[in-house]
């Protein structure tokens, strides 16, 4: 009861989704779908609405921005309009998947989970040549699901029913990405970080054939540089093909994996296993790029009444993390409306 854990269960988001939609109806709010965002209308530094695909134009006393993580349209129109954004350090790695009774064993020290104990779930941080390397998003339970978001690119993910009954446990594996780590993509300027990060999602699609296929080896086998003769079953419901990850994933996070991998094996019992299948690219762990913003106003620097919010801007890690942000932000404007 006093763990955290990163799903509450996939399968109850729509309703709860719906419900707080209705709770925001019911206050006033005004929800308009299939609008997307393609201009910001700015007079003198300062933001006064919105312009959709359609034509329409959305006025307001100040715009929130909050996207997500993954909204690379937006990122390009700041750039483009030379609103000021910035490179972001990031992590990036791979989704690796055990049978479920696996983790239990290990984690239970018993040949067979008892009814009252829940799926057994981990959490791992290694150190790695001064690289940290860490367990992300672990799904006991889980499923590895596919999140890309454009054409061409493969990014996996994990997703636990709130039941966690499915057989398999999966969780992100991850390695920090820094500045100095996207040398060659500098010429991107702000948008640095999301160029390094989608040329891997694109070797990924590639390297696994097309159709959202996921390249993937044995968890063994990837630490020793094999390419596997056999792929376990997987949840993975577009499939995987037998690849050298080697070829998708930068130097520095391939050789970052494959250590901590092998380290881990000797602290958590039968974790290091070729029962075990890695699943490249885990990529979307946070945003590549941090829109600024005033500390104590919260107002973009640069444009007045334009607020930065939640993930993809930059300043949360997760469904709570962006809420609070977002409530930070909203208790913000109505300072500013107020004293106005």
């Amino acid at each position: 009861m006093y763990e955290a854990h990163p799903h509450i269960g996939t399968n109850k988001l729509p309703g709860i989704i719906t419900a707080m939609r209705e709770k925001i109806i019911a206050c006033g709010g005004d929800f308009i779908f299939e609008k997307k965002v393609v201009d910001f209308i700015i007079q003198n530094q300062e933001i006064k609405g919105v312009k959709t695909q359609d034509g329409n134009s959305f006025d307001g006393d100040a715009v929130i921005l909050a996207t997500g993580h993954s909204a690379r349209d937006i990122f390009y129109l700041l750039h483009d309009k030379k609103i000021l954004i910035e490179s972001k350090p990031f992590a990036l790695g791979v989704r690796v998947e055990h049978p479920q009774s696996l983790i239990d064993n290990s984690q239970y020290h018993c040949n067979i989970r008892s009814e009252y104990l829940p799926p057994a779930s981990y959490s791992w941080v290694q150190q790695v040549d001064g690289k940290g390397v860490f367990s992300f998003c672990m799904c006991p339970g889980g499923i590895i699901a596919p999140a890309a978001t454009s054409p061409g690119e493969l990014v996996v993910n994990g997703w636990s029913p709130s039941k966690r009954n499915n057989p398999y446990a999966n969780s992100g594996i991850v390695v920090t990405v820094e500045e100095k780590d996207m040398a060659a993509y500098k010429k991107h300027g702000a948008l640095a970080a999301l160029h390094f990060q989608q040329a891997v999602e694109k070797k990924a699609f590639d390297i696994g054939g097309g159709k959202f296929v996921a390249p993937a080896q044995r968890l063994v086998d990837f630490a020793n540089n094999k390419i596997s003769a056999s792929l376990p079953d997987c949840s993975y419901l577009p499939g995987t093909n037998s690849s050298d990850l080697k070829e998708v994933l930068p130097d520095f996070v391939h050789k970052s994996l494959q250590i901590a991998f092998a380290e881990y094996g000797k602290k958590m019992k039968g974790y290091f296993t070729n029962d075990a299948i890695v699943v490249a690219t885990e990529s979307r762990t946070s945003s590549p790029v941090r829109i600024p913003r005033d500390v104590s106003t919260l107002e973009h620097p640069q444009i007045k009444k334009l607020y930065p919010c939640g993930e993809g801007a930059g300043y949360a890690g997760g469904i709570v993390s962006a809420a609070m942000d977002g409530e930070r932000v909203a208790k913000m404007i109505e300072m500013a409306i107020n004293k106005n």
